[in-house]
């Protein structure tokens, strides 16, 4: 049983997602975690189960985007200890077109023994005007 309480884990998961997406994120869940994002945009996964999809989803990505911080991050802690809420903002750029992003993000965890086994993210991204 691990000591790591779920808000260290999650703060470990924003910190890595910050200058992500890195194959070390999936690290952070369990063999079996599911991943759900019911507002994915057409084309990506809204469901997929196993670390190690997970992986492969995040080193894909890495391919696509880069994350370049986070900010606006507010993380609530529930009645149910092993489930946390987190808002942030994501900040990013599309590899290709130099497009940058920010996407408002809701995410809802399940951190058992200090692995993540559930996690279902909504989220909302806008282009952001180019660097002047």
């Amino acid at each position: 049983m691990s000591t790591t309480t779920p808000r260290a884990v999650i703060e470990h998961l924003l910190s890595l997602t910050a200058t992500g997406p890195t194959e070390k994120m999936a690290d952070l869940f369990t063999e079996d975690a599911t991943f759900e994002a019911p507002t994915a945009p057409p084309g990506a996964p809204a469901h997929e189960v196993g670390r190690e999809t997970f992986r492969a989803h995040l080193a894909a990505g890495a391919q696509i985007q880069e994350f370049t911080g986070i900010d606006q991050v507010t993380i609530h802690e529930t009645a149910d200890p092993e489930v946390v809420i987190t808002e942030y903002r994501l900040h990013g750029r599309v590899l290709t077109t130099d497009t940058r992003f920010a996407a408002d993000i809701v995410m809802i965890t399940r951190v058992r023994d200090g692995l993540i086994t559930w996690i279902r993210t909504y989220s909302h991204e806008k282009a952001q005007p180019a660097a002047a």
